[in-house]
């Protein structure tokens, strides 16, 4: 007798729940592994909370278990109906240990999961790829999207696009405290204070360019590709800017290209920092790889906006190691500088948020 699919669905419902039940429970390691062994799938979470495997393996506090199930292939990352991984409710209880066995499991599948869609040439499924084609994810969407620049509700100046009839801020000014912290930084452990280069990738709200500005470099780059934005740059004469260069498309257009080769005959850049909206993880790992190329070879200095996972805390711990592993692959060791925005973050307005964590954690490198 053939099973139907909800048959199927049924029983998988009825395992997983039971699985869930047992560790809330806290019955035996040996009652645990036999309904894996049985089948029970654990990627699965309950209608009324949300909760996985693993998230209740947390709410016990349970390493040994933990270790079960992580080793049995249990989902790090799965959000319950409060947006919290398993990982996030091991902070909750001060749980170093827990939090860090779900921390490492993160890092460890998603960077192999990465490795095995490099040697196959697929798309990569690390955890910062979004899976829709708004102007969130999409940067195709997002250029042909216009944009909005305004004073929001909370009198603060915004760069805005429309997603699914939701404003959403491509850059708001709140990030300028950032951006203050992430210069200063730079200029800390750039040893050249003359004829600075300066690269940029991605203009928003001229918050980075304009203090750069303030550096009074010979050559300024800045790499743009969305019209509105062009049209804004030019409505405040960043076109007529001494020493200030505009390259009008994707940073893909011209690295590695003879036009942006030409602007630095000399050697590589002094500063670069880059922060495009809408691309994923691993056009920013991309973008990475030309560093070797784009910095001086001696002292060069890297930042970019760290919003990797920055929605939820575990998330983002677990994409902060992995850039930083990828980046020391390529032989650079990042710095990193804790940056405290529980005040900036709350301006949000009417926008959708990006970056509701209490620190930024400030990524600078030199190239040496």
């Amino acid at each position: 007798m053939e099973v139907s699919s909800d048959d199927e669905l049924d029983a998988m419902t009825t395992s997983g729940e039971e699985l869930i039940q047992s560790i809330l429970r806290e019955e035996s390691l040996e009652k645990i592994q036999q309904l894996i062994t049985n089948g029970a799938p654990l990627w699965y979470q309950n209608e009324s909370e949300g909760i996985s495997c693993l998230h209740a393996a947390a709410y016990t506090q349970n390493v040994a278990l933990t270790k079960l199930l992580i080793e049995n292939g249990a989902v790090w990352n799965a959000a319950d109906y409060l947006r919290n991984t398993a990982g996030d409710i091991a902070l909750s209880f001060n749980n170093e240990e827990l939090y860090n066995l779900m921390r490492d499991a993160g890092i460890r599948q998603e960077m192999l999961m990465g490795l095995l869609s490099s040697k196959t040439d697929n798309e990569s499924v690390m955890i910062l790829r979004a899976n829709d084609e708004t102007a969130a994810t999409s940067s195709e969407t997002f250029l042909g999207s216009p944009l909005i620049y305004k004073q929001d509700q909370l009198g603060q100046d915004v760069c805005m696009v429309d997603i699914d009839g939701e404003e959403v801020g491509v850059m708001m000014r709140w990030e300028e405290g950032i951006m203050e912290r992430t210069l200063e930084r730079m200029k800390a452990e750039c040893k050249k204070t003359e004829n600075l280069r300066v690269l940029n990738v991605g203009f928003g709200l001229g918050i980075i360019d304009t203090l750069f500005q303030t550096l009074s470099p010979s050559l300024h780059v800045i790499i743009e590709p969305h019209p509105d934005v062009l049209k804004h740059m030019r409505e405040r004469g960043w076109y007529e800017k001494p020493g200030v260069k505009i390259l009008q498309g994707k940073w893909q257009d011209f690295v590695n290209k003879d036009r942006l080769t030409e602007l630095i005959p000399e050697g590589g850049f002094d500063m670069v920092y880059t922060d495009p909206f809408s691309e994923d993880y691993e056009t920013l790992r991309g973008f990475f790889k030309q560093l070797p190329t784009l910095l001086a070879p001696r002292d060069g200095i890297f930042s970019f906006f760290n919003g990797l996972g920055a929605t939820n805390p575990t998330i983002h711990d677990v994409a902060t190691r992995i850039a930083e592993l990828h980046l020391a692959e390529l032989g650079f060791n990042v710095q990193w500088s804790d940056v405290d925005v529980r005040q900036q973050r709350d301006r949000w307005g009417n926008s959708r948020p990006y970056f509701t964590l209490p620190t930024y954690r400030l990524p600078v490198l030199v190239n040496s």
